[in-house]
């Protein structure tokens, strides 16, 4: 009797335990765990069971923080490490709607440290690919024998010199690990699953119906491939042209934009003068300076919270050195980056509280929004009721690899200004969506002879990591409030993006946003 009772502490206390934890991590993430309050079942494409959004259209997002979060289970969650079963919210809607197009920006997977701390020695990470190193993935020795067949493909200058597979047993500064390649066999395996019940890609797809873009670094090429291997598997070379964006924020011939860079000039500065005027920070960076035996202006040119950030997400103890004739070892800590992390974050609210950082984005952002919209609009204008679909068809899945300076631009832009910065592998969705002929809610009517039915209508979704967030967005929060339609209209992202995006910057127009003389 007595180890019965014991037995069934242990379960209630495991169990409440489990119940803080995963509350913690809900709210550390800011994102919600399930993207609808209220539920219908529905009929799904493939004749199986679904979930449609509900009359009220309630979305959960993130509560306001009600107290600061901690900047350890901040960072672990950030490095996004592939042990756990993740869902996704993507490929959802009501009965009968009809998933037109996808959209995909990811941030590249984790990667190797940028800059290295001195008189310290490197992570020991080998950046070779095994099935039988952790974290491996079901799809990664089919994977790599993939990529040796990449000479098939076509690749834009300068990608065809990028290798396909990073390949270095000692990682070089900035390489895709094994864990940031398992991190985007994942998200495309995952998508894979939600969107093969929609038919999204055929599978006798042409070259024109998929698009992919990168950056000409190494992580974001091998990211993006990884990732299309796990939408599509053994996807066909011959068809697939990978084309490079020079530019970070995937603005094409549209970059130029001088008020851009003014915003970002004195967004830096506000920064710098929040960094500086932080004195237990200050104090840190003496502290890990003179541990080390450098000059603390030394220490922080070399930015250490890039190489502890990996030396945490790989579990490696952070780096020791031996300081002097005496052979003092001296060790840097999970305290010391527990205060630049916590510095970190108290930037990211009044980086949100000034605004500048807003105003940059939208105007580094707009490029890719617009073409984003442009797109929609093609496919839309391809699948009109009686129109002859175009040869070859229209792009129905474009996927952009990116960088974090990529995706916390477009995050603001969109008016998601509580999302966590982005962590390795993240993703941001757009799906556009065409509603049955006839009006959800009212009774079909039989079209008389020579009466012509009405044409569905277009939504969209944002989705940021598997999490839908279309009502967060500038562009829908005032539509969640008001209408009865359980999806946002398209017309709502195109105005915003046309014109009502520049209202930040007092503008009716990117032209006139970047060009007008400040005064």
């Amino acid at each position: 009797m007595l180890a019965r009772n014991r037995f069934l502490l242990l379960v209630v206390v495991g169990g409440a335990v489990l119940a803080i934890i995963s509350l913690s991590l809900q709210f550390l993430n800011l994102m919600p765990t399930t993207p609808i309050v209220e539920e219908r079942p529905f009929q799904a494409a493939d004749g199986g069971a679904g979930v449609a959004l509900g009359k009220s259209r309630k979305r959960v997002f993130p509560v306001p923080h009600t107290q600061e979060p901690n900047p350890i289970s901040e960072a672990y969650g950030y490095c996004n490490i592939p042990n756990h079963t993740e869902q996704a919210w993507e490929g959802h809607s009501p009965a009968d709607y009809k998933l037109l197009s996808v959209q995909v920006m990811i941030r590249h997977g984790d990667r190797y440290p940028l800059y290295s701390i001195p008189k310290t020695k490197r992570p020991a990470i080998d950046c070779t690919l095994s099935v039988n190193r952790i974290p491996s993935h079901p799809l990664l020795n089919s994977f790599i024998g993939h990529m040796g067949l990449g000479g098939r493909g076509h690749w834009e200058t300068p990608l065809s010199s990028v290798p396909r597979l990073p390949n270095h047993s000692a990682c070089e500064m900035g390489e895709l690990t094994q864990t940031g390649v398992v991190q985007h066999l994942r998200n495309g395996q995952l998508l894979h699953q939600t969107y093969k019940r929609h038919n999204l890609i055929p599978s006798d797809w042409s070259p024109r119906q998929v698009w992919v873009e990168t950056t000409g670094k190494s992580r974001t090429l091998q990211s993006g491939l990884a990732f299309l291997y796990g939408l599509l598997p053994d996807f066909d070379w011959t068809k697939l042209t990978v084309r490079h964006q020079w530019s970070t924020l995937f603005c094409g011939s549209a970059c130029d934009c001088p008020a851009r860079n003014r915003y970002l000039e004195e967004e830096q500065r506000r920064q710098y003068r929040l960094r500086v005027s932080d004195t237990e920070l200050e104090r840190t960076y003496a502290d890990m300076a003179r541990t080390l035996g450098l000059p603390t202006r030394q220490l922080r040119a070399a930015n250490p919270i890039d190489s502890l950030l990996c030396h945490l997400c790989h579990g490696i103890s952070f780096p020791c050195t031996t300081v002097g004739d005496s052979g003092t070892k001296g060790c840097l800590t999970m305290a010391q980056f527990a205060v630049i992390r916590r510095q970190q974050l108290d930037d990211e609210v009044e980086r949100r509280r000034v605004g500048l950082y807003r105003k940059y984005a939208v105007l580094a952002m707009h490029p890719y929004l617009n073409r984003t919209a442009t797109k929609m609009e093609r496919v839309a204008k391809d699948n009109e009721a009686g129109r002859q679909p175009r040869a070859g068809g229209e792009e129905v899945f474009t996927l952009s690899s990116a960088h974090d300076v990529t995706m916390a631009p477009l995050l603001s832009a969109l008016g998601l200004e509580e999302a966590r910065f982005p962590r390795f592998a993240a993703r941001v969705v757009f799906e556009l969506w065409k509603s049955p002929p006839a009006t959800q809610g009212q009774p079909k009517k039989k079209a008389g002879k020579g009466v012509k039915a009405k044409d569905g209508e277009l939504f969209i979704r944002v989705l940021y990591n598997g999490n839908d967030v279309t009502f967060h967005t500038t562009f829908c929060r005032s539509h969640n409030l008001s209408a009865s339609q359980p999806l946002c209209p398209l017309k709502n992202f195109l105005s915003f993006v046309r014109r009502d995006m520049f209202s930040v910057v007092n503008a009716t127009s990117y032209q006139e946003a970047c060009y007008r003389r400040p005064g």
